[in-house]
């Protein structure tokens, strides 16, 4: 299993629920696609952390590197109009903030 990591703050024009909830929307069609097998959305727990990372963490699991290219693909090639939800969640992403790490199942 290939897993994508984000951390990522929201802006400050959209709430916490309503950064997840357009999250939500845009994840639950790449699972619906079969172009990812599942994802987890956390949050920093009363902002416990011992270095500086941003407040959301989303884990999305594929199950090799061509599902993560093929959901990627889907994005760009706007399959299921899901172009609108990963802008619609891409929007409210602060930019200064995000981190990206691409994981795997060791070993």
């Amino acid at each position: 299993m290939d897993v994508y990591t984000i951390y990522a703050d929201h802006i400050e024009d959209i709430d916490a629920k309503s950064f997840v909830s357009k999250m939500k929307l845009f994840l639950d069609t790449l699972v619906k696609q079969e172009k990812l097998v599942t994802y987890r959305i956390t949050r920093m727990k009363l902002g416990f952390r011992s270095m500086d990372l941003p407040e959301f963490r989303i884990d999305m699991e594929f199950n090799n590197l061509q599902q993560l290219d093929d959901a990627m693909s889907n994005i760009l090639s706007n399959v299921d109009n899901i172009e609108s939800s990963h802008v619609g969640f891409n929007k409210y992403v602060d930019m200064e903030t995000i981190q990206h790490f691409l994981y795997r199942d060791y070993p």
